[in-house]
Parts: structure tokens; C-alpha cells; sequence
């Protein structure tokens, strides 16, 4: 819930939210200004059940991530933005659902408004409240998948769907529906996108690479200094223990921006130290072994010869021991 909150608060931002369409939605090219976007309620109706007491009619409703209006010359276009970490198997369903549920609420609203004026209506027209001139605007969901395992899930809803003994000729008949996933960690590029997105999405698609990420930072002051609202998208999804680190360096904030140049240093030098410290553990372990191999074997030389009094009086004399060592070349 936390990372939904940080990713939520992220995209809230229209120019972002644009950066997005234009980015993934019109392959780069600038359609879409963040002025332009209009936000719309994320609830979903996805239709009416019985229940209750009373076994009355009510409207089963989700909400989803982000939904926005946006213009595209004298026409519009409903855009959905949902952020995914986990691997959702039913992904297709669960979107489709999204969509028909936003063409069912656009529906309603032209039955609403086809009713109350019905002059010139045909019996269908009127019996379905929609004209044969009513048009509703196309809706795309885009989901932002930003988990560490390459998604391996369906992209479409043929794929969910069991087709076991269905003759071919008929399952060409049978609608698809496809997902429009972004595997954020796989992206070739970021080039498209022209907003701070661009740095969080690099800081997730590097956060292994602390090489790269200090290139990066170092040719280009966007990565290097970050605002809040982005630095907690990266903080939240480069990984578990990156974040951890990263979340220790608040007091690199200034200003409204955190300074991710002095953060990554001290992250890098954490762990060298940690490196250097595991090396030294390795080490001393390594060396008790050694001991304990060279006195195992002193032991077993004594027994043969007979020498077990030396064996009680070099376990309390370490210098009448390395004696022994050296009598018996060890």
C-alpha cells in the first residue's frame, strides 16, 4: 500500500501522467500537454448483483490507480495508469474489466441524456437509449510493472482462456483483448520521455548497476538531484536493500531536492566497508580452521609415539606447543 501511495502521488502530476501517454501511448511524439489532462473518478462500476438482507440490487465497484481525460484535437481519449510490482496471472480480466467498466459509466451517460430528449428517436434508439450517431471515447490502460522478475504473465486474454478441444474456425471467432504492460526494468531506452520520469525509471532499471547510476549522475544533473516526490519512487522501488540505504540518507535533502550524487557515494563506501569486514570474518574463520586442523593433527602424532602427557601439557602451554609444532614439522 505504501509504494501505491508514492507511485499514486507520482503520476498524480499531470506533466508526468502526459510524459507517459506521449511516451508509451503515441510512440514520442508530444501529443498531449499535462495542462491539457482532466481527472476523472478511478471508481469502476462493473455492474449490479443481488444480495443483502433484502436481496436488493447494488452496484459492485473497484477502484483503480489513475484515470485521466485527455484531448487529442476535437476529440477525447480516457487513459488509465495502473502501477504493478507483483505479477498479476490475471492481469487481462482484471483490465478489461477497467475499460468496459469505464464505456458502461460513458454509456450511462448518453442513455441519460438520449432519454431526456427523445424527439426523433427510433423504437430501438429509445427502447436502448443510444442513438445510432452516439460515439463513445476510446479507453486505454497502461500498466507500469516495476518488479524485479520479468513478467512472465499473460498479455491478453486469449492467453487466460482454455481452448481445449475448441475448433480453431471458432476460436478465431472469439474476442481478445490485449494489455499494454511496461516492464520498467526491461526498457531498452528512456529516450521518449521527457519529464523526471525518465531519471526513476533509470534509477529502477540500474539500481543494480551502482557504475552506471554514478555515470549517470555525474553526466547529467537530473539524476543527480532529485525531487521528493521522485526520490521516494526510487527509494520504494529499486529493491529492499537498496532502499533501506537510501532511506538513510534524508539528511541529503535541500530545498525540495535530494542530492543522490553524496547518497550513492556513501551507499557505495557502506558496502566496501562491508566487503573489506566480511573479508577480515572470512579470515579469521578461515585461520581458526587452520589452528584447529594443525593441533588435530599434533594430537594424533603424540597418541602414536605414546606422548600423552605432552598432549595434557601443551593444551595449557601455547609456547611448549608451537615447540611440538615445530619438533613434528607442522
Amino acid at each position: 500500500m505504501e509504494k501505491d501511495f508514492y507511485s499514486n502521488t507520482f503520476f498524480s502530476d499531470n506533466e508526468r501522467y502526459a510524459d507517459i501517454i506521449n511516451a508509451f501511448g503515441c510512440d514520442g511524439e508530444p501529443f498531449i500537454k499535462g495542462k491539457d489532462l482532466q481527472e476523472l473518478d478511478t471508481r469502476t462500476y462493473l455492474g449490479r448483483q443481488w444480495g443483502g438482507r433484502q436481496k436488493s440490487r447494488w452496484k459492485r465497484s473497484v477502484y483503480r490507480d489513475l484515470l485521466r481525460k485527455s484531448p487529442f484535437g476535437v476529440n477525447f481519449a480516457i487513459i488509465g495508469i495502473e502501477n504493478q510490482e507483483e505479477i498479476d496471472y490475471a492481469l487481462p480480466l482484471r483490465v478489461m474489466c477497467y475499460d468496459a467498466g469505464e464505456y458502461e459509466r460513458q454509456a450511462a451517460q448518453i442513455r441519460k441524456h438520449t432519454r431526456k430528449h427523445r424527439k426523433g428517436l427510433s423504437p430501438g434508439e429509445y427502447l436502448y437509449g443510444f442513438r445510432k450517431t452516439s460515439r463513445l471515447s476510446p479507453t486505454i490502460t497502461f500498466v507500469l510493472y516495476y518488479g524485479e522478475k520479468e513478467w512472465d504473465g499473460p498479455k491478453e486474454l486469449h492467453e487466460i482462456l482454455s481452448f481445449r478441444d475448441i475448433p480453431e474456425s471458432l476460436r478465431k471467432k472469439i474476442s481478445n483483448y490485449s494489455v499494454q504492460i511496461i516492464d520498467i526494468r526491461k526498457l531498452k531506452d528512456t529516450d521518449m520521455l521527457k519529464s523526471d520520469v525518465k531519471q526513476v525509471f533509470d534509477f529502477i532499471r540500474f539500481s543494480k548497476d551502482k557504475k552506471k547510476l554514478k555515470e549517470l549522475m555525474e553526466e547529467d544533473e537530473n539524476y543527480a538531484f532529485l525531487d521528493e516526490e521522485a526520490y521516494e519512487m526510487v527509494v520504494n522501488y529499486v529493491g529492499e536493500e537498496e532502499m533501506f540505504r537510501f532511506r538513510m540518507k534524508n539528511k541529503y535533502r535541500k530545498d525540495g531536492k535530494v542530492n543522490m550524487c553524496q547518497g550513492l557515494r556513501e551507499w557505495m563506501e557502506d558496502e566496501r566497508n562491508e566487503g573489506r569486514e566480511e573479508g577480515r570474518e572470512e579470515g579469521r574463520e578461515e585461520g581458526k580452521t587452520l589452528g584447529e586442523s594443525r593441533v588435530n593433527r599434533l594430537n594424533q602424532l603424540l597418541i602414536e609415539v605414546g606422548r600423552i602427557d605432552d598432549i595434557i601439557k601443551a593444551a595449557s602451554a601455547p609456547n611448549y606447543q608451537k615447540q611440538l609444532f615445530d619438533e613434528f614439522n607442522i
